[in-house]
């Protein structure tokens, strides 16, 4: 796996993706379904030849993340923002965490695998695979001392096809940030590197939109 600014950034676009996606479910109850099924569909990319690869081969599959990871990285004007920028910061340590308990990643590797059925079956967002990817969130990463309090509207969260979508959303930005760890993003060269890693969130940006309408 290399190990360059870009696909750091990359794999972290993956992570603010699905911190994204758990905000705007969370208060709106709904999230575009393009940018759901590349964050659902990274937990089966187990052999990726490239960074991007994980995502589905495309810039425009990151495209939020992407333009979510600089705008939020470069200012925190707005409430989503640091609702976001605490999803995924918390997401990282929770991989930290996670890197130390080989059980638990056994568990959850070998219940993913499982899940392939499903997904080849059914599709990326369907109900059955989201809750069935929810589960084995709530069954081992919830069950650290340090949990995501997702923030929202308390209505929307209460139904179940909302919570678990929270959840296997949340399982994805984990797995974003296994890659990211991969490629060699670390939290404290984040800080140094915050405007570097701005910049080149912007250009893939652009080049995502650009590709759109090509």
């Amino acid at each position: 796996m290399s190990q360059t600014l870009r696909d750091q950034t990359l794999a972290l676009a993956g992570v603010f993706q699905a911190a994204a996606l758990v905000q705007q479910v969370a208060h709106s109850g709904q999230c575009a379904d393009s940018s759901l099924e590349t964050s659902i569909r990274s937990l089966f990319a187990t052999d990726p030849a490239t960074t991007l690869d994980v995502y589905g081969g495309e810039l425009k599959d990151l495209r939020e993340g992407l333009s979510t990871l600089a705008g939020v990285l470069g200012k925190q004007t707005r409430q989503q923002d640091i609702e976001v920028l605490r999803y995924a910061l918390s997401l990282i340590n929770l991989e930290a965490k996670l890197l130390r308990n080989r059980d638990m990643l056994d568990v959850i590797g070998s219940r993913i695998d499982q899940a392939r059925h499903t997904a080849s079956h059914f599709g990326y967002t369907h109900p059955n695979l989201i809750a069935n990817l929810g589960s084995i969130y709530s069954d081992t990463i919830s069950t650290f001392a340090l949990r995501i309090q997702v923030s929202g509207q308390p209505t929307i969260l209460q139904r179940e096809e909302n919570a678990a979508k929270v959840r296997a959303l949340l399982l994805a930005g984990i797995r974003s940030c296994v890659l990211w760890r991969q490629t060699g993003g670390r939290r404290w060269r984040l800080i140094f590197n915050r405007k570097k890693v701005i910049a080149m969130a912007s250009e893939l940006a652009e080049q995502a939109n650009r590709s759109v309408y090509d």
